[in-house]
């Protein structure tokens, strides 16, 4: 059964249901809106065998989606910011295992949706990274601290400071990832998992992700905070002139303002 209407489409394959951001025209960049959708979507599939998120077009997911915030609307914005961690939590919490099929570029909160994933196998073409201090935000969902737990304190710090982009077999070197395949290769292969995990005791599989939870369980108070803060710059100039620039296509001027 497959509902391919809206900004998230999901298919059932037999006891696997994927999940698919389609917003391609924004790198499925999610919304608020968007983003409860997903966080629907996943709770709604608990009946599958395993869960699957990939995204349509050339991306996976370029994060929250950065129009909302060259003239924040401070609720709208505070609301896509939780939603986003609403919809890692469920991830995690998912009895099911939650398998990210990285299809194309995972920027910003959608690499940090990659890292709330319980597993993540890319396409050889694919793009990892996060965005933050260039667009005028910070990654406290993911990049800035579950990601030390794969790749170590100093890397994280790299990777969520810098904002540079990783290769996937970089990424899977670092890892970051699990698997890397050939781009025409990444369903086939996703499904293999899938499969061998539906061979599997469903019950001690949940007791094994929840139980495996615990660097998540952790990080959850930085979250909050790092997303308290978050609120607190909202429309701040480092804010606007970021996402200005992102959308204009230029180099920011943060020395400038």
């Amino acid at each position: 059964m497959s509902d391919g209407s809206g900004d998230v489409t999901v298919e059932r394959r037999g006891d696997v249901t994927w999940i698919r951001l389609n917003r391609p025209d924004r790198m499925n960049a999610y919304d608020a809106a968007m983003g409860r959708e997903l966080t629907d979507a996943v709770r709604d599939a608990s009946d599958a065998g395993v869960i699957v998120l990939t995204g349509s077009g050339r991306a996976f997911c370029a994060g929250g989606y950065l129009a909302n915030l060259t003239d924040p609307d401070p609720e709208e914005l505070r609301g896509m910011f939780y939603a986003s961690l609403e919809l890692f939590d469920v991830i995690r919490n998912s009895p099911r295992p939650v398998i990210a099929a990285v299809n194309g570029a995972a920027a910003g909160g959608g690499n940090e949706l990659v890292v709330a994933c319980d597993l993540a196998i890319a396409a050889r073409s694919a793009k990892l990274g996060q965005t933050g201090p260039r667009v005028g935000s910070a990654p406290v969902l993911g990049g800035t601290n579950l990601l030390a737990i794969s790749v170590g304190e100093k890397r994280a710090k790299e990777i969520s400071m810098m904002c540079r982009r990783y290769t996937a077999e970089q990424a899977m070197e670092l890892g970051w990832l699990n698997a890397v395949v050939d781009d025409d290769e990444l369903e086939a292969e996703v499904t293999r998992w899938a499969d061998e995990l539906l061979a599997l005791s469903p019950r001690y599989l949940e007791i094994a992700k929840i139980s495996s939870n615990v660097w998540w369980n952790a990080c959850r108070d930085n979250y909050v905070s790092g997303l308290g803060m978050l609120v607190q710059a909202i429309g701040s100039p480092d804010m606007r002139e970021g996402a200005s620039a992102f959308m204009e296509k230029r180099a920011p001027r943060f020395r400038d303002l």
